[in-house]
């Protein structure tokens, strides 16, 4: 329901706010009375839910390990053997949570599957750009994920042995990866529009020993033949024993590959090897800005729990729920999305394009699986805005209760459309996280106001702060981002970090033992968080996210490119633009067949998703008198900060060369 006014300079009137009703029966709602009695919680505040969850939220920070115990005994995990404690080393980096225990992610993933009554109902909607949903009933995931899992184990796959993906979202990666989890291996995964070098700087460092891949797919109304990438990648991962084709587009299985089909045909009961609580889950990437991405280790144990408390507190999921991101496999949100099976929801996997035949293509998909919970990105949002996009109108979204978005800033005009062309009692939940946690720090609670431009709330068990530069707390002021206290889902490592030295320096160098997570945010007096956009330099392009590093290698091959410099720019209205610099060699012209061909490079090497807005020249590009290209500060003076608050003169080479950045904001700027 909408709100009454309350119209204040210091308290502006939510957008939304819920109903009695939504709030009584929420799970949070129900979690917090509960945790009350049970766990010490203080007790909800009658007929005031901002002040009740305020009081539950500062107890699950300050209360870590009552808290993380409540989660655990509310959402039924199973413990083979039990825990000694719930946080045995609340250090960062290094926190050690319920040491002793052992369990299986998979297990719960698959524990719907278990009750008669849901059994034939469908775990997974399959649609692809045909719109017509497909079902995997729980009882069908279950028996594929046992076929396979036995298959994985006669391959040799041991707890901790690596296992890959090369594939798009479809059921088969979901069964592929809870096989994986079942028999205690660490899954890894890319999706099929990334090109050969960016899967295997990805890939080469975990040396996986199976890979599944597709022969291509389908995006955009076209066949996009996949058979030359993936001789590649079994040429250069020397430690593959076995590879499995998934004929997506109909071609026979490469010499020497096994056949999805065979693996998965028998009616075998799945075996769930138990697990120590930090056992490597799967590895996930960063975007690689200063080198090769960084291979993020998460644990069956840390991502059971964090899942379990966002999907099913924060999302307010649970059975009769269908579940739908638009996400790929490449990214976060897939490994999130597929973790709404813990909460007996029924997962939507959408693979195609986004905006497939038109831009309304995502609600067209809501529509025909009765999604309740919708997520998308911000841009895509603001692509309907622009096209004029009548969702609510156009199509019965009677079901979709929450509009979730994030990859970027929900822009205020953002949360206006989907009020206005959505529904007006449908809930905004604009969330904030990262790949590094494979979670959000900030964003939906089903009990709480909307108010525009603005996220609801930091998470439970999150201790969320802005930080100034001293390392002091600020509130209504802009600061870093950062996490005083561990969460599970933190990553237990590095992959070929051993010393633990690039974790170290990746979230603990600006602040010793606090996680900075490396965005500009602002907590205000009033509870809610302002997500301000990247305070590093990583692309983020329709919520994927790669690196400048990756953008050098490949453009730096053509031989006319001297150097470059890619910069990411959030922009007012909630676009995104993304120029690429270049310092051509001596000789060289920026005409169209060098353009193109730039393009055509990172199209095909890297991701379509990131070829630039714009090639721009320019006579040279800026360095840290340690060689280091300028990127923030370049992003900085593009966004219109002055150049003396943008960078220190004393750290740049040549100074000079920033004067076009500055000038090429004011005009950009009119």
């Amino acid at each position: 329901m909408t709100t009454a006014p309350q119209q204040s300079a210091d308290r502006p009137e939510p957008l939304w706010r819920p109903g009695e009703d939504r709030i009584a029966r929420a799970q949070v709602t129900l979690f917090h009375a509960w945790a009350a009695r049970e766990h010490g919680a203080p007790a909800p505040v009658p007929g005031d839910p901002a002040a009740s969850y305020a009081a539950l939220h500062r107890w699950s920070t300050a209360e870590l390990e009552r808290f993380w115990q409540a989660v655990a005994e509310w959402c039924g995990v199973r413990f083979s053997t039990p825990y000694e404690r719930v946080l045995a080393d609340r250090g960062m980096p290094g926190a050690v949570w319920f040491p002793g225990a052992t369990l299986n992610y998979a297990e719960h993933a698959l524990r719907t599957a278990e009750d008669p009554a849901r059994a034939d109902e469908p775990a997974l909607l399959h649609v692809d750009e045909t719109h017509d949903p497909q079902p995997v009933t729980w009882a069908e995931l279950r028996r594929q994920v046992g076929s396979l899992a036995a298959e994985l184990r006669r391959l040799g796959v041991r707890p901790g042995d690596r296992v890959s993906g090369y594939l798009p979202n479809i059921p088969h990666a979901v069964v592929a990866l809870l096989a994986t989890a079942a028999v205690g291996g660490v899954w890894t995964s890319c999706a099929p529009d990334f090109g050969a070098r960016s899967v295997l700087d990805r890939f080469q460092q975990v040396e996986p020993v199976v890979l599944f891949t597709v022969d291509g797919y389908h995006y955009g109304g076209k066949r996009h033949e996949r058979t030359d990438v993936v001789a590649e990648l079994r040429a250069e991962l020397p430690t593959l024993r076995a590879v499995v084709h998934i004929p997506l587009l109909g071609t026979p299985a490469p010499e020497g590959a096994l056949e999805w089909d065979d693996l998965t045909a028998a009616d075998t009961e799945p075996v769930f090897e138990q697990l120590p609580f930090d056992h490597p889950l799967w590895v996930l990437y960063s975007s690689g800005t200063t080198g090769l991405p960084k291979a993020i280790v998460q644990s069956q144990g840390g991502i059971l729990l964090e899942h379990l408390k966002q999907l099913a507190l924060h999302c307010d999921l649970g059975p009769g729920d269908r579940f739908f991101w638009y996400t790929s496999t490449g990214w976060m949100m897939w490994n999130f999305l597929v973790s709404g099976l813990l909460t007996g929801t029924t997962v939507v996997l959408y693979d195609g394009s986004p905006g497939h035949p038109d831009t309304a293509a995502q609600w067209r998909i809501a529509e025909r699986t009765g999604t309740t919970l919708f997520g998308t990105s911000a841009a895509y949002v603001m692509a309907c805005r622009k096209a004029g996009v009548r969702p609510g109108h156009d199509f019965d979204l009677s079901r979709v209760a929450c509009v979730a978005t994030t990859g970027s800033p929900l822009p205020p005009d953002g949360f206006r459309w989907i009020h206005d062309e959505v529904s007006p009692d449908t809930w905004i939940a604009s969330v904030s996280g990262g790949t590094d946690v494979c979670s959000c720090f900030a964003g939906a609670v089903p009990t709480l106001p909307v108010y525009i431009g603005e996220l609801q709330a930091p998470c439970l068990g999150t201790d969320l702060q802005a930080w100034d530069a001293q390392g002091r707390p600020v509130v209504d002021e802009v600061g870093e981002l950062v996490v005083t206290a561990p969460l599970p889902s933190m990553p237990v490592r590095f992959w070929n970090d051993p010393d633990g030295s690039r974790y170290r320096d990746s979230y603990f160098e600006m602040f010793p033992g606090v996680w900075r997570h490396g965005d500009w945010i602002t907590l205000t007096s009033r509870g809610t968080v302002v997500i301000h956009g990247r305070s590093d330099s990583t692309l983020n392009r329709q919520g994927v996210r790669m690196g400048s590093a990756d953008i050098y290698e490949a453009v730096e091959r053509l031989p006319e490119i001297r150097e470059s410099l890619v910069i990411g720019v959030e922009l007012p209205d909630g676009g995104y633009w993304m120029p690429l610099f270049v310092h051509l060699a001596p000789g060289a012209q920026l005409d169209d067949a060098l353009l193109d061909r730039i393009k055509r490079t990172i199209r095909e090497q890297l991701s379509p998703r990131h070829v630039p807005d714009e090639v721009i020249q320019v006579p040279a590009v800026p360095h840290t008198l340690t060689g280091k290209r300028i990127e923030v500060p370049v992003k900085r003076l593009l966004q219109g900060t002055p150049l003396e608050k943008a960078v220190n003169p004393g750290s740049v080479d040549n100074v000079g060369l920033l004067d076009f950045y500055e000038e090429l904001a004011r005009k950009r700027r009119g």
